[in-house]
């Protein structure tokens, strides 16, 4: 049986209102530099309400609505800041960082709160709020403000991936916490308020829909057929061939057969694993290397850079159902023409996509075939 990777041990500090800072390198380490801004230690209260009619959560967090918003690049709080005077890195430079958010969707009360500072209880079917606890952390995937995570060098996004696998593990042990996600927002199109290449985890109370779908869905296809529902999706896949992008000896990646996005890549380990700290070394490098050649065939599809989300679905070691993999989606249907979720998407949750899955499919291998062409005559 392989056994898992061992995971890099950060440099830990605090910035001057008191959120963690971690530096994660893959060679010599990043010196932390004082933080002398002077910043606010209130970052406003959130709370989370469940809608009584579709039992969904809801995060109210008002305060982010002074989040910074595509400042200057002089001026990208990102960017490593030596002096720790505008930046929330103070450091000459890193490999990964990853800080908590100062404008948090979720975050734990400050230790002065009192009692008030909660919404009281309720039993109230119609009015129910809990305390928005958790946390909401950044991760900076490189100092290079240019950059993306499709152009890290192999070694670097292999460090992006120990990153979150080290800090999925430690924000699944604080209390509280029901679900850890890890995900990417890439592109003005999607809503990303800085350039600087990141993505961003958030340790949620609840569980969110979409988990919970997706695990109702495992345990009847158990129930009915004996059998796991992602790998039988991920044999199913590779036994139709027509729309697997990339298959190497430990990681997959295909267009889902009920695609919903104009661009739509799902990518499993071959071999069934919870999270990505149970990963061995090969299998990281593997999944590194495959992520990479998804997301530059993503940008070679339409000669730009591509606004898309990845979003990587974890669980707990030891829950019943779920597999690792990471899903990729894209709002652009076209090179110069983007999907809004109108009606019937944001209305019903009933999408409508103007290709098929098989398309989808055949314009990324195409576009893979582009990018290996073009490293073989760099």
């Amino acid at each position: 049986m392989s056994t898992a990777r061992s995971l890099p041990e950060p440099v830990r500090g605090r910035l001057s209102d008191g959120r963690e800072i971690l530096l994660f390198d893959d060679g010599e380490a990043s010196v932390l530099r004082p933080d002398r801004r002077d910043l606010p230690t209130d970052r406003g209260a959130t709370t989370v309400r469940r809608d009584p009619v579709t039992n969904d959560w809801v995060i109210v967090a008002p305060a982010r609505q002074d989040r910074t918003h595509l400042p200057p690049r002089r001026q990208c709080p990102l960017c490593p800041d030596p002096e720790g005077l505008r930046s929330e890195i103070p450091a000459s430079d890193y490999g990964v960082a990853v800080f908590e958010n100062r404008f948090p969707s979720l975050a734990a009360p400050p230790e002065h709160a009192g009692a008030g500072a909660s919404p009281p209880a309720s039993d109230d079917p119609l009015r129910t709020e809990i305390p928005g606890t958790g946390r909401c952390e950044v991760v900076c995937f490189t100092s290079d403000h240019d950059g993306s995570f499709g152009a890290l060098p192999e070694r670097r996004a292999r460090l992006v991936l120990d990153a979150l696998a080290h800090r999925t593990a430690e924000l699944m042990a604080l209390d509280g916490v029901r679900e850890v996600h890890c995900f990417e927002n890439r592109g003005e199109e999607i809503g990303v308020t800085l350039g600087h290449p990141h993505g961003q985890i958030y340790a949620y109370p609840f569980r969110t829909r979409r988990t919970e779908s997706m695990l109702r869905s495992a345990g009847r296809y158990r129930r009915e057929h004996s059998a796991d529902l992602f790998e039988a999706i991920l044999a199913r896949e590779l036994e139709d061939g027509e729309r697997i992008l990339l298959s190497t000896a430990h990681t997959t990646a295909f267009v889902p057969f009920a695609a919903r996005w104009p661009v739509e890549v799902h990518v499993y380990p071959n071999r069934h694993v919870r999270g990505l700290g149970e990963l061995t070394d090969r299998e990281a490098d593997d999944l590194a290397r495959t992520q990479l050649a998804v997301l530059r065939a993503c940008d070679a599809l339409y000669d730009a850079p591509l606004p898309y989300v990845a979003s990587w679905h974890q669980y707990p070691a030891d829950a019943a159902e779920g597999y690792l993999h990471a899903e990729i989606f894209s709002i652009r249907r076209s090179a110069h023409r983007l999907k809004y979720l109108a009606g019937s998407e944001s209305a019903r949750d009933a999408f409508i996509t103007d290709k098929t899955p098989e398309n989808i499919a055949e314009q990324l291998r195409a576009a893979l075939g582009r990018q290996a062409d073009h490293g073989r005559h760099a």
